[in-house]
């Protein structure tokens, strides 16, 4: 009992963070300096998305994770917005697929070529339109395929069908201030808010109700962020009266007090005018917390945060950053990658648990959220949900068969004014459904009736032309 109180029982106790070489550095990038809190940066198997200044709009840069080293001024770019680009968003489930979000107001989902851009992308797959104000938050769902999310400066939410081009839920009315980030549960069945007035709310979007609620999560003026964990319970980051950096986890059924208020900590994380960033919902048993104002990461155990905490070496990220959990090494047990941005390059960062054996460490690479979709979003939109199908990183990972994205864009004088009723939300898809039936049936007869009058027309003309015939033949002789 004595050993297990001096030693920590943590299996990453020793981890630490280690920066690649210039080489493999994405160099002369000129990072976007739009003051807004997003990492900039998105990363997926394939594929690193930066956003970069653009004049005349917005735009990003999209690169294969090989090719590293000096970027050329000339490379092309994802360049369709007309305002600086806020968010952007790999999909999960194609690895071809990004969202982004800008100020002028709207979303685009694009199509990258397999092999990268040879020439700058300027016309997305489809325009989502339908916030009032800029666009900050964009989020894919984690197991229903072609179901994104987006969040404005009009404190408004709204869920897309991607395969229609379709708003079909809008939370408007939730949020009375601007809304730091939002965050799915591992099904996609929930989703957890931060906004300026300090409360987290976890909402059920199809249902359009608020589930839980917590006024003065953290009781500093400064932003703060909530995310869903893998095990269902939400991580927040603030800061306190005193300005002081706060961390907590609390169970979404209950938000009255926090499971485990990690206040001891304090003494280990210097105060700052910047949120502590948890950049998702970990795989593994350990949450990495960026530091925008001293450049590094620190390492905190999500089981239980007063047991154990590691820091990395105050390398990564700068402007922002995100974990690459899909493609990962065990021979040196690289559990996580992040790529700091500076104001001119791209840097990935490795992050190490030193093991002695080169064998795979089960510990360190649970079975993961794999390429594939659990659901179709018509199903989801049904009601139904679906954890995500999982993966096993043994032999590897091994990407998926990435399907292009197609949009279906239904007529727009058919679509009825979108359903207030939560009964009404639920029952959209069908109700729609029934509706294009009973329309193309009403077209049907109308065609036929018209076609009828046209046959009759028809006749009655030739009988005319019969005995102005006759009439003619009897003046002719």
């Amino acid at each position: 009992d004595t050993m297990r109180r001096v030693v920590r029982q943590s299996k990453f106790r020793h981890v630490f963070g280690q920066a690649v070489k210039n080489d493999q550095c994405y160099d002369d990038i000129r990072v976007s300096r739009v003051t807004w809190d997003s990492s900039f940066c998105a990363v997926n198997p394939r594929f690193v998305a930066i956003i970069v200044d653009a004049s005349g709009g917005g735009a990003f840069l999209v690169l294969p994770l090989h090719k590293t080293g000096r970027i050329d001024k000339s490379y092309p770019t994802v360049c369709g917005h007309t305002g600086p680009v806020l968010d952007i968003d790999w999909c999960p489930h194609n690895d071809q697929v990004i969202a982004s979000g800008s100020e002028d107001c709207t979303v685009m989902v694009w199509q990258i070529p397999e092999n990268g851009l040879t020439l700058s992308l300027t016309e997305p797959v489809v325009v989502l339109e339908g916030h009032s104000k800029r666009v900050g938050i964009v989020a894919w769902h984690p197991t229903a395929r072609n179901v994104l999310l987006s969040a404005g400066c009009d404190n408004a939410i709204i869920i897309w069908n991607v395969g229609t081009g379709e708003a079909l839920i809008n939370l408007d009315d939730m949020h009375v201030d601007m809304i730091y980030n939002v965050s799915w549960n591992r099904n996609g069945s929930l989703i957890c808010t931060a906004s300026k007035d300090k409360k987290v709310r976890v909402i059920d979007p199809r249902k359009q109700e608020i589930v839980a609620e917590k006024e003065k999560t953290h009781e500093g003026a400064r932003p703060m962020r909530a995310i869903f964990l893998a095990d269902g319970n939400i991580f927040t980051t603030g800061f306190s009266r005193m300005s002081e950096r706060q961390l907590a986890l609390w169970n979404p059924v209950d938000l009255r007090s926090p499971t485990a208020l990690t206040v001891r900590m304090l003494e280990h994380i210097p105060s700052s005018i910047h949120c502590l960033l948890p950049p998702g919902a970990p795989c593994q048993k350990v949450l990495p917390l960026l530091r925008l104002d001293v450049h590094s990461v620190k390492e905190f155990s999500c089981i239980d945060p007063r047991l154990t905490q590691s820091s990395a070496e105050p390398r990564p990220p700068l402007h922002g950053a995100l974990a690459d959990l899909a493609s990962k090494s065990h021979l040196f047990c690289f559990f996580e990658r992040f790529f700091k941005l500076h104001e001119r390059k791209c840097e990935p960062i490795i992050m190490t648990v030193p093991r002695k054996s080169d064998l795979f460490q089960d510990d360190l690479y649970p079975d993961t959220a794999g390429p594939e979709a659990a659901l179709e979003a018509e199903e989801w939109f049904e009601g139904k949900n679906a954890d995500p199908l999982l993966i096993s990183l043994k032999h590897g990972y091994i990407p998926g068969k990435n399907r292009d994205l197609k949009v279906v864009k239904k007529n727009i004088l058919d679509n009825k004014p979108a359903a207030n009723k939560k009964s009404d939300l639920i029952n959209a898809p069908k109700k729609a459904a029934d509706a294009s039936n009973s329309q193309n049936e009403a077209k049907l007869d109308e065609i036929l009736k018209e076609l009828k009058c046209i046959k009759d027309t028809i006749t009655s003309q030739d009988e005319r032309i019969a005995k102005l015939e006759q009439q003619l033949a009897k003046i002719a002789d």
